[in-house]
Formats: structure tokens, C-alpha cells, sequence
């Protein structure tokens, strides 16, 4: 299984050259599907995902597709996913994308897709890849959830949990005196990135990607 989990999408060269890598081909010769899902029940201006999805059609792929799983028919979205090289899972409301991903059926049949693909997170589409989403809520330094999703694990692809847009100023919380406070009631590792820094995952080995900070408890 190959993942690149970052913080803001695909923000400078150390990470287009990670994706590169793990795609295996020239970004001309391949295929994405961008799942909007968490952004749904987010307010406000969306300047971000334009941003995210801006930085994705620099790259000059044969073709991104668009694909709401809370939107269109498992018929219809399953078949748009199969045709995709890299899935690329948005930002957002981390539980509304859980929610989505068990209630659409997704999250069932991820795993088989991720044989012959990339998985792209930004986000909250890198933090439900995690163990848990533990970090997503108000309580763990996040807003509260929405949603009908009421647990906190995430889809287990890897061990740790991750915590994007470290040092941001959207995110006040997101420094190292709260996450250290945090990190002693989790026992699991955790990543804070910013929005630099990517974390790729091949089979179960973690390399951090990074142009700007991150930190690692526990």
C-alpha cells in the first residue's frame, strides 16, 4: 500500500517529486479522482480546496475527475474510482468523511483498490487513514464533529495518528506545548506536520517529506 499523507495537499517540489515517485510514471500518463466528501458540511469560503485542487491541475495529468461519495450511487462512484491511478482524499470534517466512507461502502473495498493505486490525504483525508481520528475533535485540538459518525477510529492503514497544519495560524492550537499535553493521554505515535511536509507510506515504512517542520510524540 502506498500513501502521502499531507497537511495542505501538494505544496512544493520535495512532495510533487514523493508523489512522482510513488505513481511510478509521468503525471501525463495518469489518472486522479479527487473525493470532495469533507468538505461538504464545512462553512465558509472554500478558497482552500480551489487552492488544493489548483495545485493538483499544475501537474498536468491526463485527468482529474471529481467524485462526491455522498453524492452519486455506489455504481457510479466505484467505477470512476477503478479508473484512477492516485485517489486523492480532500479536506474537511474528518467524521463526516468516516461517516461517508463506511455508510458509501468505500471504506470496504479501499483496501483492494490501494493495491494498484496512490492514496493522497489532505488533511482530514490524511488523518482518517490513521488508527484513530482521536485528534480531529475540539477536545484534541480540532473542531467538534459533524455528522453521524460517533467513534474514533479511523481506517487503520497506518499506526500512528497525524495532526495536520502544525503552527498554523488557522489552527492556534495546532504548537508543541498543547500537542504535548495531548500526546500523554494517546498511546500511539503521533505526527504534527505543517503544511510542507508530507508523511509517504510503502507497505508499513514511514518517510517524512519536508520543506518546512514537523514533531513526533510518543
Amino acid at each position: 500500500m502506498k500513501l502521502l499523507l499531507t497537511s495542505g495537499g501538494i505544496t512544493n517540489k520535495s512532495i510533487t517529486n514523493a508523489l512522482l515517485d510513488l505513481a511510478g510514471r509521468p503525471f501525463a500518463e495518469l489518472k486522479l479522482a479527487f473525493i470532495p466528501t469533507a468538505a461538504d458540511v464545512e462553512k465558509g469560503s472554500k478558497e482552500w480546496l480551489i487552492n488544493d485542487l489548483g495545485n493538483l491541475k499544475s501537474l498536468g495529468f491526463a485527468k482529474i475527475d471529481i467524485v462526491d461519495i455522498s453524492a452519486v450511487p455506489r455504481e457510479n462512484w466505484e467505477s470512476r474510482l477503478k479508473e484512477a491511478d492516485i485517489l486523492v482524499f480532500g479536506g474537511g470534517n474528518t467524521y463526516h468523511l468516516m461517516y461517508w466512507l463506511g455508510k458509501s461502502g468505500l471504506a470496504e473495498i479501499l483496501p483492494d483498490l490501494l493495491k494498484s493505486r496512490v492514496y493522497v490525504g489532505i488533511s482530514a483525508g490524511s488523518m482518517v487513514a490513521g488508527c484513530k481520528i482521536s485528534l480531529s475533535t475540539s477536545e484534541r485540538l480540532y473542531y467538534k464533529e459533524e455528522g453521524q459518525y460517533n467513534d474514533e477510529k479511523g481506517l487503520g492503514f497506518v499506526n500512528f495518528l497525524m495532526r495536520p497544519h502544525l503552527n498554523s495560524s488557522h489552527f492556534p492550537k495546532i504548537r508543541k506545548e498543547f500537542l504535548e499535553e495531548t500526546a500523554k493521554e494517546i498511546k500511539e505515535p503521533i505526527y504534527a506536520i505543517d503544511d510542507q511536509t508530507a508523511i509517504q507510506v510503502v507497505d508499513g515504512d514511514i518517510k517524512i517529506i519536508t520543506e518546512g517542520d514537523y514533531l513526533k510524540f510518543n
